[in-house]
């Protein structure tokens, strides 16, 4: 039996944006992964606080559901909590069963709470071992670009997991930035000016600061 374990080395208490993804290795529902087999695409882990619960078991479905707009994205999904390989697999069959749906990513089983613990998904104020629905984007060089965390009691919307991947990934593509509430297809913005000779250049434009240009429009 594979035991989980992560590399704990340097993790700082609380991940940043930009910090390396701590890798590890543990069993899932598809066989043993390391997180470190991800990359080269887009990886998102997300954790959930227990199988068997109703919020979960309607974001999984919604997951599942939308497995083909993560995959044209070139993303993978990677789920994880405490509870045991055995009870995901007999939750996984229930949702089946229950909602005609396969769950379509890995489920990481972390009774031990290493990775909890390295991921922080675990609030010290908790009063149990059930995490917390965090949310890591990772991107295909192993570092988290992003982070989302909601209580136990509230899910997690698929569409905005979607949206800020298509986010980062314009961001990546073609250098630029997205505004408030921004979906692919919309507007995006250029980044402000870096240097005097190009700020002096604009100041005849009142909106020197906010340039906007169509997302398929290059430069």
């Amino acid at each position: 039996m594979a035991e989980t374990s992560a590399d704990m080395g340097g993790t700082p208490q609380c991940l940043q944006i930009g910090d390396p993804a701590p890798n590890f290795q543990a069993r899932t529902t598809m066989g043993v992964v390391n997180l470190s087999d991800f990359r080269g695409r887009w990886l998102i882990l997300f954790s959930h606080p227990a199988d068997f619960t109703p919020v979960c078991t309607s974001e999984f479905v919604a997951l599942s559901k939308a497995s083909d707009r993560f995959e044209a994205l070139d993303c993978a999904l990677l789920a994880v909590s405490v509870d045991s390989l055995y009870s995901h697999l007999g939750w996984i069959r229930a949702i089946r069963d229950g909602f005609g749906v396969t769950v379509s990513f890995p489920i990481v089983e972390d009774p031990s709470l290493i990775i909890g613990r390295a991921y922080g998904m675990i609030s010290d104020r908790s009063p149990d071992a059930a995490t917390m629905r965090s949310t890591y984007f990772i991107d295909p060089d192993g570092i988290i670009r992003a982070m989302i965390c909601y209580p136990a009691t509230i899910g997690r919307s698929v569409d905005e997991m979607l949206r800020v991947l298509a986010a980062l990934q314009i961001v990546d593509a073609d250098h630029v930035v997205t505004p408030e509430g921004w979906h692919p297809g919309d507007a995006v913005l250029l980044p402000p000016h870096q240097d005097q000779a190009a700020l002096l250049a604009a100041a005849d434009d009142p909106l020197w600061f906010y340039r906007s240009k169509p997302q398929s429009q290059k430069g």
